[in-house]
């Protein structure tokens, strides 16, 4: 019986020594081929811009190509389910947010994975957000903004705000606003941010709830959009003319912001998901990457190890399905 005892456990020890064996193996062989980034938004939206700052320092850590493949639709759910669909090697990292991987499961009945399918690598920035408006719309402030859209109620002809699809933070954003406010407002989605901004340009939508950057500024500058406030406590550096809510009566306290992280698949093997972390976080310190996230207005985020990351996204899951619910958000 001690016999056969000894004999399990030195099985057992061997394939334990074997396994490591094994992952060492993977992790030194991985990437052996071009690594994709999925935007779940199509080219010229800040996700986009983002994901091609990113993609020249990570492929200089990683010694391989990093491809962006952009990807709209149902909120960034497309994307997420293809990332979901290919093999778990490592090869497809998915640029994500609450938007995409937290809310988009709560808002669609079509989409069937959970938020917990996808772990977090590493976080990469924080971005600020604004409500922003077509070019003439007639509001320069938060209480200017909720006066307008009260009268425009009022006469029939409520305010029409985009998103990036139903469900989507941006949409959640709205329909909190008019909650907290008590003035109607129609929601207008679209598959990403970029067609959006032109439709706003355009005078086709009135306002569009966002994250924001340097193009966003710049269009601004040039009268094609305006700011109407910032989502923060106080104004922000980057747009010092622009009201923050906290100067409003109609909007105090509506303070918010989203990060940007890249995630795989859950069931990634070690090695890989490691090798992926080490890659992203020397990018992460990387000062060109970091001068052009700043650029941007986005706040970079600090380094995370795999445990915090983790903690990170668990407790971004809690929070935003709490806004979910506070909104009464339904699968459609």
């Amino acid at each position: 019986m001690r016999a056969s005892r000894r004999s399990t456990l030195k099985q057992l020890c061997g394939l334990a020594a074997g396994l490591t064996l094994a992952g060492a193996a993977l992790a030194q062989s991985f990437p052996s081929k071009p690594v994709i980034i999925m935007v779940p938004y199509p080219a010229g939206g800040l996700s986009d811009v983002v994901a091609r700052m990113v993609n020249v320092s990570l492929s200089k850590h990683l010694g391989q190509p990093v491809i962006i493949e952009n990807l709209g639709g149902a909120g960034g759910a497309i994307a997420a389910q293809k990332v979901l669909s290919a093999p778990a090697d490592g090869y497809y990292i998915f640029q994500g947010s609450p938007n995409e991987l937290i809310l988009s499961p709560m808002a669609n009945a079509a989409v069937k994975f959970k938020s917990e399918d996808f772990r977090m690598l590493q976080m990469i920035a924080n971005a600020p957000m604004a409500v922003l408006a077509r070019g003439d719309l007639p509001a320069s402030n938060g209480d200017e903004l909720i006066a307008y859209a009260t009268k425009a109620a009022k006469d029939g002809k409520p305010i029409t705000y985009g998103s990036v699809g139903n469900g989507s933070f941006y949409h959640l954003m709205g329909e909190h606003m008019s909650k907290l406010t008590g003035v109607p407002m129609l929601h207008v989605p679209y598959k990403g941010g970029g067609p959006l901004m032109q439709d706003m340009m355009g005078g086709v939508i009135d306002i569009f709830i966002s994250p924001f950057g340097k193009p966003q500024i710049e269009l601004a500058a040039q009268g094609r959009l305006k700011f109407v406030a910032a989502l923060s406590p106080a104004r922000l550096e980057a747009i010092k003319n622009v009201p923050s809510v906290q100067e409003s009566k109609a909007l105090k306290n509506f303070i918010f912001s989203i990060w940007t992280g890249y995630f795989v698949k859950k069931d990634t093997p070690e090695p890989i998901v490691q090798a992926l972390h080490k890659a992203l976080s020397e990018t992460l310190g990387d000062p060109a990457l970091r001068n052009s996230l700043e650029a941007q207005s986005l706040e970079v985020s600090r380094e995370l190890s795999l445990a915090e990351a983790s903690k990170v996204y668990a407790e971004g899951t809690a929070q935003f399905r709490a806004i979910a619910k506070s909104v009464n958000l339904q699968p459609q």
